[in-house]
């Protein structure tokens, strides 16, 4: 099919496991004629979950792309993975579509991820839909759940069709509503509360309706319709069931006449240039416009090599295309463009505005890298996503000292692929770590790691990241003075320090006037300083939060070089330090729990134990509760196994950084 910008949906489905998403896309493939065969996931062969270990554990991992023609559009479904550990994936995928369509088990109703995932889709900026699947299943309150869903998430979830009293299929609500029998009440009541909720934002319209009552039609409504999605005043829901095809063409035909093309969707929030400099830049989907798009997903293949997944969000791209990645001053050629479908891919010659495309073989392409095809376009980047801050961390050695290299290879390989993932190398202690947001998300890296590259690593706690930092104000000085045979060294650095606010990190000043330091010796002074502040002054860890200012020194003109200077201003930030009321600090991260209620005053108490504060409570449907608060790390990095013995195994937590505080030596050791 050959289409335009016009025609494109892009649709991301998120929401927790068991949910049904991977089966719902299947369905939706299957209903748009791009399978022969409808695949299950107990079965293991869908065209999403395509990787071994996703079909052998029947969840899906990672995120996937693929894509169906159905009359007049082309929908792109991005299919995301639900377990908890996973919502990093999940999140970072988003920014590629124009509507996020949160999928809800019937059986269970609203969970935790649930919830995360309509607050992340707000922030986004997203068009949002609900979608209720498994409406087949049994001991199903559907009423309930609705009444549910719009306390939790406002009045403007509002249904477009509704079950059929026998749960064979929908009746639609919107655009032909008759009088057939549903679960619920009546249709007639959902056909009027949802028109009168679009009208509300048209006041021509609103006078045509009070006309003429239930006379307007689905094309009148269709542009306050997308209005109202646009400023979040209406969140359609849909009911579907996956497995038996129940409001399956209900939910196209949604897609296809009331779901935003890239048109219509509310454009992303593009930037040129770095920090308060940045500037916001509007894109255009306009196909003759210079390219630019948005990487949002990176495959590394061992055979097929690295595959960056795009959303093109202005242009025309064409096999042939030379594109730079980011400011690089060298283009990538796009030897191929591909569509995808799972594992399979289909080879495409062009790509419009909207569309999501693959691009093969591109080493240079990596998460959230924006493609374009002019330097007029260089330093662009897509607004910060808030992913979660990867915390859970194991330290990595490998097998044998041979296989060093290769550990590092891989590492990096599965970090390009997963922005919630994160590699560090900790040189004093010699430590590789690998953080993520949970003991599933890092089994499930270290098992990937294992089956795909054939290394079985071995892990450990890692050391904690501790930090150093001043708490008053002080001064230090130093003459760095050194004669030898030749010519000597000199240098003499006064400077002062004071604390910065949390998470300030470093910032450097000079205030040396009438060339007391030549100007060309500053760098040398800041560089002695930052070399403490990497190996720490007192305890030998990272320094953060610390302004210093060099005001005064002295120089020699034969003597004087940049080595003198690193010493003198290293010796002079020391000697600051000391008088400066330094303290050590400890990473701290906020904490939620679920567990069942029974369990609540077991978790409060244990998490008091461990240093914690706990901020507060909130009970969820299924007798289920939530405790949050914070906890410094070194206590919680082994919590999934006390959580397991408190909550007989039906607990489980999530974690994201929040702060460093203080800390006594004491609690260190």
């Amino acid at each position: 099919m050959s289409y335009d910008s016009i025609d494109i949906r892009n649709v991301c489905l998120v929401g927790p496991s068991n949910s049904g998403k991977t089966q719902l896309a299947e369905a939706l493939l299957y209903a748009g004629g791009a399978i022969n065969k409808c695949g299950s996931v107990n079965d293991g062969d869908t065209v999403l979950d395509f990787m071994d270990r996703e079909r052998r554990l029947g969840h899906s991992l990672y995120p996937a792309v693929c894509h169906l023609d159905h009359k007049n559009i082309h929908v792109n479904l991005i299919d995301t993975p639900g377990y908890r550990d996973f919502y990093g994936r999940a999140v970072s995928v988003m920014p590629a579509a124009d509507t996020a369509a949160i999928v809800i088990n019937a059986q269970t109703g609203i969970e935790l991820v649930t919830r995360r995932m309509m607050k992340v889709a707000k922030q986004q900026r997203l068009c949002r839909m609900i979608i209720v699947n498994k409406i087949d299943a049994e001991e199903t309150d559907l009423k309930a759940l609705l009444h549910e869903i719009q306390s939790a998430f406002g009045p403007e979830c509002l249904p477009i069709n509704l079950p059929s009293a026998d749960g064979t299929g929908v009746v639609d609500c919107f655009f032909e509503p008759k009088g057939a029998a549903t679960a619920f009440d009546s249709f007639a009541s959902a056909h009027t509360q949802i028109v009168d909720q679009v009208v509300e934002l048209d006041e021509d319209l609103m006078a045509v309706y009070l006309e003429q009552g239930e006379a307007l039609d689905a094309a009148q409504l269709h542009d306050p319709f997308e209005k109202a999605l646009r400023e979040g005043h209406l969140i359609p829901v849909c009911f579907t069931s996956a497995k038996t095809g129940a409001g399956i063409p209900e939910l196209l035909r949604v897609f296809e006449q009331l779901m935003p093309n890239p048109l219509e969707g509310i454009p992303p929030l593009f930037l040129k240039g770095e920090g308060a400099n940045a500037k916001e830049v509007i894109i255009e989907p306009d196909a003759s416009a210079h390219v630019i798009a948005h990487a949002f997903m990176v495959n590394v293949d061992p055979f097929k090599g690295r595959l960056g997944i795009c959303r093109i969000h202005q242009g025309t791209v064409k096999t042939g295309s030379q594109l730079f990645v980011g400011d690089a001053r060298k283009p990538i050629k796009v030897n191929q463009l591909l569509k995808l479908n799972g594992g399979t891919h289909t080879k495409i010659e062009v790509g419009v505005p909207g569309d999501i495309c693959a691009i093969p073989r591109v080493d240079d392409v990596h998460y959230n890298a924006v493609l374009h095809d002019s330097h007029d376009e260089d330093h662009f980047h897509l607004k910060c996503i808030d992913l979660p801050r990867p915390m859970y961390g194991l330290a990595i050695k490998p097998p044998r000292a041979a296989d060093a290299q290769k550990t590092s290879d891989v590492l990096h390989i599965v970090e390009a692929e997963d922005p919630s993932l994160k590699v560090e190398h900790n040189v004093a202690l010699n430590e590789i770590v690998l953080r993520g947001l949970g003991d599933l998300h890092l089994r499930a890296v270290l098992e990937l790691i294992s089956d795909r590259h054939n290394l079985n690593v071995e892990t450990a706690l890692p050391s904690i990241a501790y930090r150093e930092t001043i708490t008053e104000k002080a001064e230090g000085h130093c003459r760095h003075k050194k004669q030898t045979g030749g010519a000597g060294q000199f240098g003499e650095v006064y400077l002062r320090i004071e604390p910065l606010p949390a998470g300030t990190g470093f910032e450097f000043e000079s205030a040396v006037v009438g060339g007391a330091i030549p100007y060309q010796y500053i760098p040398a002074v800041e560089t002695g300083v930052r070399q403490v502040m990497e190996s720490g002054a007192n305890y030998g860890y990272p320094m953060q939060d610390i302004k210093v200012t060099v005001y005064d020194g002295k120089h020699h003109a034969v003597d004087s070089k940049e080595i003198a200077f690193v010493q003198a201003g290293k010796k002079a930030f020391l000697e600051a330090v000391k008088k400066a009321a330094p303290i050590i600090m400890e990473p701290v991260v906020d904490v939620t729990v679920t567990v069942p209620s029974r369990c609540a005053g077991g978790v409060t108490g244990d998490l008091s134990s461990m240093r914690g504060m706990v901020s507060g409570t909130e009970t969820i449907p299924d007798n289920r509760i939530i405790v949050s608060g914070q906890v410094p790390l070194k206590e919680i990095q082994e919590y999934h196994s006390r959580l397991k013995s408190l909550s007989g195994g039906e607990g489980s937590f999530t974690m994201d950084f929040s702060h460093y505080a203080e800390v006594s030596a004491a609690a260190i050791a």
